[in-house]
């Protein structure tokens, strides 16, 4: 079994929960934050990755300013299509295994359920465009990477990296005494940091290549997810609804995002729990409960 791994982002929400659960199961983990690599430069790409002659290399970076995209798409292009290329490229040569996150982003939502491997994809913006190439360059230069598309991830690790996750940011606008509204026309699969890590390290362990969906489970709209993490958080400010056409963004957003995880499960790992009780773990790590 491999056990030298390196992992870009590993400072975000996911690449922390990575790191610790790769840890858990005896790996190397060598781990890259942006300060310390530009994964936008193929000489330091090859060198982080050369260096400790990975066998793993995990690629949890990604510019997810959806919105900023629009103004700037270069710049969401070279970290999400054109880094994967730079480490597919050195993979290759090494005959590593590459593993890329992508997003649930690559879909249109017009097909109104949870969507499976096998669905065509449509972007609607530039951030997902360039996610869906990430996709393709790992696809063109390797026979057999994993490609992992999650949804809405949000993990302990939000509560300090400076974009934060969805369940922080209505944390903070319960403080304001303000009304609080939250679409409820558009569904995703929140997902759970530690959970879609070690799933992913599962598919990893079981030697399963190819495209697979980690979703939260089962769909929910945004605004029903708001409401039960004020649940859970046992706050009651103001929560409405709103819609796409009263809650204009820059970046056009699919609907309906949500994926099945049918695949997945279909190999005999566990399915992911109901969003519910991922939420209540989040508190209860949040609270330093755990």
């Amino acid at each position: 079994m491999p056990r030298r791994v390196v992992i870009f982002g590993s400072a975000g929400q996911l690449g922390l929960e990575l790191v610790r659960e790769f840890g858990a199961r005896g790996y190397t983990v060598i781990g890259h934050t942006r300060s310390k690599v530009d994964i936008t430069d193929p000489a330091q790409v090859e060198r982080a990755i050369t260096g400790p002659a990975a066998e793993v290399v995990v690629n949890a970076a990604a510019y997810n300013m959806v919105d900023v995209a629009e103004k700037e798409p270069l710049a969401a292009f070279q970290v999400n299509a054109l880094a994967v290329l730079h480490m597919a490229r050195v993979c290759r040569q090494l005959d590593a295994l590459l593993v890329h996150f992508s997003t649930d982003y690559v879909f249109d939502g017009e097909a109104r359920r949870p969507y499976v491997e096998t669905d065509p994809t449509h972007p609607l913006g530039a951030y997902a465009v360039s996610k869906l190439a990430g996709e393709l360059y790992a696809q063109a230069y390797l026979e057999a990477p994993l490609i992992i598309r999650t949804s809405g991830v949000f993990g302990p690790g939000g509560t300090r990296t400076a974009r934060g996750n969805f369940v922080e940011l209505m944390l903070r606008l319960a403080t304001t005494g303000q009304p609080i509204r939250v679409v409820e026309d558009h569904v995703a699969s929140p997902t759970y940091a530690p959970l879609l890590a070690a799933r992913s390290v599962d598919l990893i362990e079981g030697g399963h290549r190819g495209l697979f969906h980690a979703g939260g489970g089962a769909p929910i709209s945004w605004y029903d997810y708001a409401s039960l993490i004020f649940q859970a958080a046992h706050l009651s400010p103001e929560l409405r609804p709103t819609n796409e056409r009263e809650y204009r963004t820059a970046a056009r957003r699919p609907q309906y995002s949500a994926l099945s995880n049918a695949r997945m499960e279909g190999l005999g790992l566990d399915p992911m729990p109901p969003l519910e009780q991922a939420v209540r773990e989040y508190m209860r790590r949040r609270e330093g409960r755990v």
